[in-house]
């Protein structure tokens, strides 16, 4: 082994090393910005190893790629805010799976279509390219139904987890045909092409209310995509990274469900989400909600001694994060206490209200969990709920015929009285009522989030 193959393997080693630390302190919401940094840094020596290896000919064409991918991340990084995050790791998993499928299409390309490939190296990559493919389509679905591009219920047709099985068997058959002969171009792209398909219907089918689990999933999968990819070229730190994205990704998409309270499967196949609306609101007929206005709200959280803030995906469409630290601070000049509960599928993708609210330099200690912070809505004088819905919903407590029942919640009913900010009474992603807003303890201050939050603090200041 030369010396330059030495440094390149060290470069490789300190990158995984570094992979690994950021991961560890991504899961501490304090050492995030550390984790994130010492990310950078792994993908940074990654990228200074790769590009001392002697394979490369020219570096035409990787320039060209580094000017291009920098041109493109510099305003993906700072000017997206911070509400489009959902949508832009949605994307971002479809870029990383693209160039791991064109990776493998290469690969087998160059070998002589197959004709080169020993059955080890063609396992490796066919299961990148089929990883990759509908990892592709499937990003792009979800970054559709986040940006709203597609309709964000359920989109279902009959027989549809019929059809998506057979499919997929087909598409696994072709896979088995492609390793007993790599040099088979009917199998390799058909393969490819029912990969991309099944990306597509693998989506459209789920609903918002399982976008976090699904970006966590394909965040898996085009982890596993790369793993493979390192199998097929022989790069070391492809395998590692690869298989620490995949592993948790798929981690967390496991205790994404358990936080809702469904299998995998339920959520991969269960259309959650769908148009539910119509006969769960005949069980609101005769019931009333009672709203409040921005003063008497105000009255209230003035002189609440505990109140607890819940964000919901309503608080990351109003872009309203600043403004309700502004309000928290107002409460606590008067020497009241807030904290913030973080239901672990509020949002649209992991994590999202944490995000959010660190954007808005909320204190890390005052972000407790749902298991932190149920026991304490029994002694919360207010709880003030901005744009949640399925997460504070009774209904999954109390309603067995309900979607939603067994799905944990936070425990907003149990506080003394509920301010909930609300654009209309539209449903949730569950498409079905929230029994919570029609409780006599329950105030709603209709109106956007962010200018109903605005006049909450003035108020405040004026009582």
């Amino acid at each position: 082994m030369t010396l330059r193959d030495l440094l390149i393997q060290a470069a490789y080693l300190a990158a995984s090393v570094f992979f690994i630390l950021g991961l560890r302190s991504l899961s501490h919401p304090d050492k995030a910005r550390r984790g994130m940094n010492q990310a950078a840094v792994g993908m940074l020596l990654a990228i200074v190893g790769t590009l001392a290896n002697q394979g490369i000919v020219t570096y035409q064409w990787i320039i060209v790629g580094l000017v291009v991918g920098t041109l493109i991340g510099i305003p993906l990084g700072t000017k997206v805010p911070m509400t489009a995050m959902p949508q832009q790791i949605a994307i971002s998993h479809g870029f990383g799976a693209l160039a791991a499928t064109l990776v493998g299409v290469n690969e087998w390309v160059v070998h002589g279509f197959g004709a080169g490939i020993g059955r080890g190296t063609m396992t490796a990559l066919g299961f990148e390219t089929l990883f990759g493919a509908l990892t592709v389509t499937g990003s792009l679905m979800a970054f559709g139904k986040l940006q709203e591009l597609l309709p964000g219920k359920p989109v279902t047709w009959p027989l549809q987890n019929a059809t998506s099985m057979g499919l997929l068997a087909a598409t696994l058959g072709l896979f088995g045909w492609l390793i007993v002969n790599p040099a088979n171009p009917l199998a390799f792209w058909g393969m490819l092409g029912l990969a991309l398909l099944i990306g597509v219907l693998l989506v459209l089918p789920i609903g918002g209310a399982d976008m976090p689990v699904v970006v966590s999933l394909l965040n898996s999968y085009a982890g596993l995509a790369a793993a493979a990819t390192g199998f097929a070229i022989g790069n070391n730190v492809l395998i590692i990274a690869g298989a620490l994205n995949g592993a948790s990704g798929l981690l967390l998409s496991i205790l994404m469900s358990k936080a809702m309270n469904r299998s995998f499967g339920n959520v991969i196949f269960g259309a959650f989400g769908g148009e539910t609306a119509a006969p769960a609101a005949a069980s609101a007929t005769g019931l009333t909600v009672r709203s409040i206005s921005p003063e008497d709200a105000a009255v209230q959280l003035a002189y609440a001694s505990r109140v607890i803030v819940v964000p919901g995906y309503g608080l990351a469409v109003a872009q309203a994060q600043h403004v309700v630290q502004e309000l928290a601070e107002q409460i606590e000049k008067r020497g009241g206490e807030v904290k913030y509960a973080i239901h672990p599928v509020a949002g649209r993708m992991p994590g999202h209200m944490n995000v959010l609210l660190a954007e808005a330099n909320v204190p890390y200690d005052k972000l407790l969990d749902m298991e932190e912070i149920n026991p304490q809505f029994d002694q919360c004088d207010v709880a003030l709920v901005v744009g949640a819905n399925d997460v504070v919903n009774p209904a999954a407590r109390t309603d067995p015929a309900s979607p939603i029942y067994g799905m944990p919640i936070l425990n907003v009913d149990r506080a003394h009285s509920v301010i909930v900010l609300k654009r209309s009474m539209n449903t949730g992603f569950a498409g079905i009522e929230n029994a919570l807003f029609y409780e006599p303890k329950t105030a709603m201050l209709f109106g956007d989030a962010k200018a109903s939050l605005t006049r909450l603090v003035n108020e405040v200041k004026a009582v």
